[in-house]
């Protein structure tokens, strides 16, 4: 299975696209939001994409905030970069839906309307990994490789 991305069963007969890069050198994949959303001054959110990613099981997709969302609108992803694992995919509790957890560290409201690219996903491969290995399946969704989940 190459890489890419699919609609959890709740979004999947949407319309839109799912997402691609803007241009042939372009590294991220915008993401958007399939909700309407006022995040208060100061609040941390979860901002629904309606989106799974699949991908080879030595690959990850690493999340960022568009450069433009964290001008204009002073928002930033609350861990800085969100890692999504390719055993996410399909997880048992939650499809593997990717959301983005966003925090507006400005004085005003920020408003995201349905569609509105938020975030930048960029796959990439590792190679290096401790001699350790786990036999762990993840069972969860968001947050489930935090050890008081398993």
């Amino acid at each position: 299975m190459p890489r890419g991305f699919a609609w959890i069963r709740e979004y999947e007969n949407r319309s839109s696209e799912l997402p691609k890069r803007k241009t042939w050198s372009s590294a991220g994949y915008d993401i958007a939001s399939v909700e309407h959303k006022i995040i208060a001054a100061g609040e941390t959110t979860l901002l629904a994409t309606g989106l799974k990613a699949y991908m080879e099981p030595d690959e990850v997709l690493l999340l960022f905030i568009r450069s433009s969302k964290a001008i204009k609108k002073n928002l930033i992803l609350t861990n800085g970069v969100g890692v999504i694992d390719a055993d996410y995919f399909n997880n048992p509790s939650n499809e593997g839906h990717i959301m983005l957890a966003v925090t507006n560290i400005g004085t005003k409201d920020a408003i995201i309307e349905v569609g509105e690219e938020v975030a930048q996903g960029v796959f990439t491969h590792y190679l290096l990994t401790c001699e350790e290995n786990t036999s762990e399946m993840r069972i969860g969704g968001f947050g489930s490789t935090d050890p008081k989940n398993f």
